[in-house]
């Protein structure tokens, strides 16, 4: 650990470096996430107490969640920036002010620990207060992404993993307005953002790291389909979500305007397929990253749409 690289950020530059640590910007965009589900399930904006606890409770998970994959990658992360280098990631919305600081040594693994600590421990009592289930959803998240982690080197299916953690926040949220939500309608709402996740998110986030993957040996999609089938599998699996959000329309109980089925399209097809379709054309990192990047506007995208459909059907 580099005792000097630590030493010489203080105050708001010290900050920062936690922020960075738990991808901040990146979190904040997957607070939109919980905030959607718990509106097109409900149909209305939750209670006052309800909506603050949630954002102080969402936003407490999601920096803790980050900040573990990093802590429970840390030996990894700090093989891979000794043997490559950092990689180029200016564009990328998983950063903010360094990429990785626990690998890096500006954060010791000691304070990365309490940070990931301190911020589960918030999130657990204000999903405990918002509902029982809401804490054992959020517990699971954190025990799938620390398995997610581990198993790097051991298997592809490790996206299926993350695919799971995406949707907790999602699941959590309709606990969270609704102790007895309809079955179909969860399982609905987790195959949507299922395969946006695996399709938007972690397949094009992979295939960044491919060229330093392939000789770590890890199991990753890019790894183990190639360009080719990996930019197929992507393309599908946006293709099922955005199949999936249109038939929210007729889950939910909430009554939504009829032009929430034209934008929900717009989004997929702006924010998903078109990149999804690029990545397909040209089979390079950039576009990988480029879609990666529209992908996590995504659930921010849906929520402004559900609050229009709101505003529209009174």
């Amino acid at each position: 650990m580099n005792s000097s690289s630590i030493a010489n950020h203080t105050g708001l530059s010290r900050i920062r470096l936690f922020l960075a640590l738990s991808r901040t910007p990146h979190g904040l965009l997957d607070m939109a996430t919980p905030a959607l589900a718990a509106l097109i399930w409900l149909g209305s904006i939750p209670p006052v107490q309800v909506v603050l606890l949630g954002l102080v409770t969402a936003f407490a998970g999601y920096t803790a969640v980050y900040a573990l994959n990093d802590v429970v990658d840390y030996r990894i992360d700090r093989e891979k920036i000794a043997r490559f280098g950092l990689p180029h990631s200016s564009n990328d919305l998983d950063v903010v002010y360094v990429r990785h600081p626990l690998a890096q040594g500006l954060l010791s693994l000691h304070e990365g620990v309490l940070w990931a600590f301190a911020a589960g421990a918030i999130a657990l009592v204000g999903a405990y207060a918002l509902n029982p289930v809401c804490a054992l959803i959020f517990l699971a998240g954190c025990c799938a992404e620390a398995v997610y982690c581990s198993m790097l080197k051991v298997s592809s299916l490790r996206t299926i993993v993350s695919g799971g953690v995406k949707t907790a926040g999602a699941m959590a949220a309709v606990f969270a307005v609704d102790s007895s939500p309809s079955v179909l309608f969860l399982v609905l709402l987790f195959f949507w953002l299922f395969f946006w996740e695996i399709g938007g998110q972690n397949i094009p986030n992979d295939w960044s790291d491919l060229e330093e993957d392939l000789k770590m040996d890890a199991k990753t999609i890019p790894v183990g389909l190639g360009a080719e089938g990996s930019a197929l599998l992507i393309f599908v699996t946006l293709a099922v979500a955005n199949v999936l959000s249109l038939f929210m329309y007729w889950t939910t109980p909430a009554i939504l305007h009829p032009l929430y089925l034209p934008g929900t399209l717009g989004a997929g097809f702006i924010l998903l397929l078109l990149p999804a379709y690029a990545l397909y054309r040209s089979r390079s990192s950039s576009k990988a990253a480029h879609l990666f990047n529209r992908a996590s506007y995504y659930p921010l995208c849906m929520l402004i749409i559900v609050l229009l459909s709101f505003l529209l059907r009174s």
